[in-house]
């Protein structure tokens, strides 16, 4: 499997995680997303004409979707991360992947935005990234209620991984995390999970705050 990656992109991380997580071999093609905008070039576009990263290419298999890169990860290398205990546990984590896509699209935009000083509705933006956080903050206070540790079970899933690095990078774009205790809560169980692997970006400030008490 090779993932044309950029160290720096949230989206390309999750990939390296679950990787790591699952023991999964890939090799990293290293992508000059900024400031050689390497993923315009044709070269590269004719790998991925979107202009997109991450790709993973393997055996004439080309993705160019995190989510389903994540999906082909784990179904080769990990497929308990597919969230397959129950129906319902499925279903929660498809809903996960596709909330991903949210994360991306606010909290993600906020922060090319103040870091590579990319166009961006940046008030839209920001206010669609605390509203994730707080949907994710909400989801995760009702999983400790009925028991649950993670976003789609008692378990870590590629729900998780998805929402992981966003959640994290979200000061990179103007966006708090402080006021989520139960968001701070989960980023230190994924952090404890054997395999896991840090991005530049995602420190452990927040490590050095009080611990947040339980909601």
């Amino acid at each position: 499997m090779i993932l044309y990656d950029y160290v720096l992109s949230p989206d390309c991380y999750k990939v390296r995680l679950l990787a790591a997580l699952t023991g999964a071999k890939i090799t990293l093609r290293a992508v000059d997303f900024h400031p050689g905008a390497e993923h315009r070039k044709p070269e590269f576009l004719k790998i991925n004409p979107a202009g997109t990263i991450p790709v993973m290419e393997e055996d004439g298999l080309v993705l160019t979707d995190s989510s389903a890169i994540l999906t082909y990860v784990a179904a080769k290398a990990g497929p308990e991360w597919l969230g397959d205990d129950d129906a319902r546990m499925r279903a929660r984590v498809a809903q996960w992947l596709a909330f991903a896509q949210r994360l991306s699209a606010s909290i993600g935009k906020a922060r090319t935005h103040d870091m590579l000083q990319k166009p961006a509705d940046i008030d839209a933006c920001r206010a669609g990234g605390i509203q994730c956080l707080r949907e994710i903050e909400a989801a995760l206070v009702e999983q400790d209620i009925l028991g649950a540790r993670f976003l789609a079970g008692d378990r870590p899933t590629l729900a998780d991984i998805a929402c992981f690095p966003h959640s994290m990078l979200a000061p990179d774009g103007g966006i708090s995390v402080d006021a989520y205790p139960a968001i701070r809560l989960w980023t230190r169980r994924i952090r404890a999970l054997p395999g896991f692997v840090e991005m530049p970006g995602i420190h452990r400030l927040h490590d050095l705050k009080p611990e947040p008490a339980k909601a």
